[in-house]
C-alpha cells in the first residue's frame, strides 16, 4: 500500500487515506446557510475518494465573514444544512471538517461576480448582499489604496472576549452538526493571523508587541475550543507559516507557536503561507512543502502540506520522505474531483473499492480499454 493511501489516525478519527480537500470559499451562501451548491461541491470530493473534506472558512460571527456569501456558524439555524452535507460525506466514507474563521480587517469584501454597484435593491436582496465595518487588532486597513478593504475598528477587551466566546459557540455547533474535526483558521491575513503578524498588529496591550503577546489570542481561542470540542475528535489549526515579508511573521515564529498549540491539544497543523499586502510570495509546485517540514520537525507535530501539490508521485514522495503527513488539494481538487481515485490507481491499487459502488462500472471500461490495473506492458 502506498503512503498516500494508508489509513491515518488522529485521536479517535481514522481517515481512510491521507488525501485532504482544503477549505475553499464558494461565496454562494445567504445569511451563512449552506445550500445545494455546497452539497454538490463538497459531496463530489467524497465520491472522488478523498479521506478528509474540510468545508470553507465559516464565520463564527456574521461580521467575521470574508463576504456576505460565506458560510456561518453563529446561530443554530445554520446547523441542519451543514448536517445534511456531513451525513452525505460520511455515507461515502469521507471524514468531514470545518474551518472556523474570522476575517478581521479583510471582512465585508465584495463577491467578484456580483457587480453590486449596478444592482437594484431587489437584486442585492436576492444574493443576500450585506456591508459592514470590520474589526481588527489595530485600526489599519489591509491595503489602503484598494477600495475593497476598509479601515477597521480596533477590537477592545470586550470585543476580544466576545470573539473567544463566538469560536467556542461555533465549535459546539460544529459538533452538533456531526463534524469529525474543526480547523481554527489563523492564516492568510485573516483576524487571528492579523494578531500574530507585526504587519497588522500594532497594539500596546497584552495582545500586542512581543511574539508571546501576539500569540496570546490564538492560544486562548485554541484552549477554549479544545475544552468544548470532544476529546476523541482531533483539532486542527491552519497557519500562514510565513508572511513572505521581511517585517512579518516568520517560519521560526510558526514553529514556536506550533509547539504551544500541540501542548494545548492540537493534533495537526495545516501549513499554508502569505496573506498580507506587500508579500513576495514565490508560488510554484510544492512551494509550501518546506513550511510543512519545518513545523513537523521543529514542533514534532503532524502537518498537512498544501499548495500546488497535484503531482501524484510527488505527493507520495512528500509523505515517504517525512516532509508532511497529509496532502491537501484545493484548486487541484476543483480541476479533478476524482484526483484521489486516480492517484490510488497510479500508486499501484489494482481494485476499485475506493470508487463509489454506483461508479464501479468504470472497472469494466478500464478492462475493455486496457487501462489502469488492466494495462499490459
Amino acid at each position: 500500500m502506498s503512503a498516500l493511501f494508508s489509513p491515518a489516525t488522529l485521536r479517535g478519527l481514522t481517515l481512510r487515506n491521507r488525501t485532504v480537500v482544503a477549505p475553499m470559499c464558494q461565496y454562494s451562501a445567504r445569511d451563512g446557510l449552506a445550500n445545494d451548491w455546497h452539497l454538490v461541491h463538497l459531496g463530489r470530493f467524497a465520491l472522488g475518494g478523498f479521506g478528509l473534506v474540510i468545508f470553507e472558512a465559516t464565520g463564527v460571527t456574521a461580521e467575521g465573514r470574508i463576504s456576505y456569501g460565506d458560510l456561518g456558524l453563529w446561530n443554530d439555524e445554520q446547523i441542519a444544512p451543514l448536517t445534511r452535507i456531513v451525513d452525505f460525506l460520511h455515507s461515502q466514507g469521507a471524514a468531514a471538517g470545518i474551518q472556523l474563521a474570522h476575517a478581521g480587517r479583510k471582512a465585508s469584501t465584495p463577491v467578484s461576480w456580483n457587480d453590486t454597484a449596478r444592482m437594484s435593491e431587489a437584486e442585492k436582496a436576492a444574493v443576500g448582499y450585506q456591508h459592514w465595518t470590520p474589526v481588527a487588532p489595530s485600526a489599519i486597513a489591509h491595503a489602503a489604496e484598494d477600495p475593497d478593504y476598509q479601515t477597521p475598528t480596533a477590537l477592545d477587551a470586550a470585543g476580544i472576549s466576545n470573539l473567544i466566546d463566538a469560536f467556542v459557540a461555533a465549535a459546539r455547533r460544529a459538533d452538533q452538526a456531526g463534524f469529525d474535526t474543526v480547523e481554527i483558521h489563523a492564516a492568510h491575513g485573516y483576524l487571528l493571523n492579523q494578531f500574530l503578524s507585526p504587519l497588522a498588529n500594532q497594539r500596546t496591550d497584552q495582545y500586542g508587541g512581543s511574539r508571546e503577546n501576539r500569540m496570546r489570542l490564538v492560544l486562548e481561542i485554541t484552549a477554549a475550543v479544545r475544552a468544548v470540542w470532544p476529546a476523541e475528535k482531533p483539532l486542527l489549526v491552519r497557519l500562514s507559516v510565513s508572511d513572505w515579508h521581511p517585517d512579518g511573521w516568520q517560519v521560526e515564529d510558526s514553529v514556536a507557536l506550533a509547539r504551544e498549540l500541540k501542548a494545548l491539544g492540537v493534533d495537526a497543523i495545516d501549513c499554508s503561507s502569505g496573506g498580507f499586502d506587500g508579500a513576495a510570495v514565490k508560488a510554484a509546485a510544492n512551494y509550501q512543502v518546506p513550511f510543512a517540514q519545518a513545523v513537523r520537525d521543529g514542533a514534532d507535530i503532524p502537518t498537512i502540506a498544501v499548495g500546488l501539490l497535484g503531482d501524484i508521485q510527488g505527493a507520495e514522495t512528500i509523505l515517504t520522505s517525512g516532509q508532511a503527513d497529509f496532502i491537501a488539494l484545493a484548486r487541484g481538487a476543483l480541476d479533478d474531483p476524482n484526483w484521489a481515485l486516480h492517484a490510488n490507481h497510479e500508486l499501484g491499487a489494482s481494485d476499485y473499492t475506493l470508487w463509489p459502488k454506483q461508479a464501479n462500472r468504470v472497472s469494466s471500461r478500464d478492462r475493455s480499454l486496457g487501462l489502469r490495473s488492466f494495462a499490459t506492458s
